[in-house]
């Protein structure tokens, strides 16, 4: 098998950039590619996705960072990499299946801009922007300015919210992408939350990383540093996203003692196959990235184009495990429609159980019968009975 590619491919269409600009987050960020006349210029559109750049402004707004822009096939319509980034008519059509907040975040919030869907944890929705924007959203609503709803997060409502809720332990910053926040803007969240004394984990879920490795740098990582336990989940979709730049970024976030998960979302044209997810799961381990989940498409409006058959999901898990790595071997969810939260979804490896015993199916589909225990009471002996012995 051959190794994993890891490649930079800056400075791509912008090859008058000095390296200074080009490896400056702030220039990455101001000259995201916004407007159809700057895809014209770089891309071959396709009729569908031009029709589908018109529709943006009332939807989900077009942004692709430089450094991911590059990674887009100009002449492919069906390169995964554009697919996730460049909106298409099918964004304009509606699912019967379709939801405009399909995981019940709205029904969850206690106070603007915090959800509360889990006893012990809560998600903290702290900025409305991201670096670029995913095509299927799941908060498309509220993301980027240009959805039917408008996030307004009240930070210090949240805080009392948080102060006054002891069975709450664990809270995750996204958005939006909290990485977007300067470094200053972060930490003061982070202090903040830090000074509750029932709070024990701080997450950061963030795709920054991948559209704009530039912007982890040694002084966002020193002041993360001072926050642990603190954990971060970032989101690749597939191996290509993952070049030399995205594995520096995450090199160094590793480097200062952060956990780092990966998030895919299975989506149709992209990772829908066994052969992508394996080459992508074995990247991210390269990375120093643990797969975490791989998430059934959401019901979000406008993406039922991007959706698989579940069916898919269990075809690739079922082709992972025993086949590679357990650590390369992500857990298949579904975020149950209208709140439901997270629901594993796995192949069956349990044939039968009953009459004292459980039948398993093995990777290989082999057959095995294990004994089920009986628990034993719990009793405490005498000395005497030791004695003897």
């Amino acid at each position: 098998m051959l190794a994993p590619d890891f490649v930079s491919h800056a400075p791509g269409h912008w090859p008058e950039v000095p390296p200074a600009d080009w490896n400056d987050w702030h220039w990455q960020q101001r000259h995201r590619v916004t407007t159809l006349s700057e895809l014209e210029k770089r891309l071959a559109l396709t009729r569908e996705e031009r029709a589908g750049v018109l529709l943006a402004g009332t939807k989900l707004a077009l942004a692709v960072t430089p450094h991911f822009f590059n990674l887009l096939e100009p002449d492919n319509p069906a390169c995964p990499i554009r697919r996730q980034v460049i909106p298409r008519i099918e964004e304009g059509w509606d699912s019967p299946a379709d939801m405009a907040d399909p995981c019940g975040e709205d029904s969850h919030m206690p106070v603007p801009g915090l959800v509360h869907r889990y006893p012990d944890r809560v998600l903290f929705l702290v900025t409305d922007r991201c670096a670029s924007y995913c095509r299927y959203c799941t908060r498309s609503r509220v993301v980027s300015g240009a959805g039917e709803q408008e996030l307004v997060t009240d930070f210090e409502e949240a805080f009392r919210y948080l102060e006054k809720s002891p069975a709450i332990r664990d809270v995750l910053l996204s958005g939006g992408d909290a990485l977007l926040l300067s470094d200053a803007r972060l930490e003061a969240i982070l202090r903040r939350l830090r000074a509750i004394p029932h709070i024990q984990f701080l997450r950061i879920g963030t795709r920054v990383p991948i559209f704009m490795p530039q912007r982890v740098t040694p002084a966002l990582c020193a002041m993360l540093r001072r926050h642990h336990p603190l954990w971060m989940s970032v989101h690749v979709n597939h191996p290509r996203e993952l070049t030399s730049e995205v594995r520096e970024a995450l090199g160094l976030l590793a480097d200062s003692g952060i956990p780092l998960g990966n998030q895919s979302v299975l989506l149709n044209g992209v990772n829908d196959s066994v052969e992508v997810m394996r080459e992508l799961v074995h990247k991210l381990l390269l990375c120093r990235v643990r797969p975490y989940y791989l998430y059934q498409c959401d019901l979000i409006r406008g993406s039922s184009h991007l959706r698989t058959p579940v069916s898919k999901g269990l075809e690739i898990i079922q082709t992972l495990r025993g086949f590679t790595s357990g650590y390369a071997v992500p857990q298949f969810v579904i975020d149950a429609p209208g709140g439901g939260g997270k629901v594993p979804v796995n192949p069956e490896y349990v044939v039968s159980k009953g009459d004292g015993r459980i039948i398993l199916r093995n990777y290989e589909g082999r057959i095995y019968e294990y004994p089920d225990p009986v628990p034993v009471p719990v009793r405490h002996h005498h000395a005497a009975e030791f004695a003897a012995l």
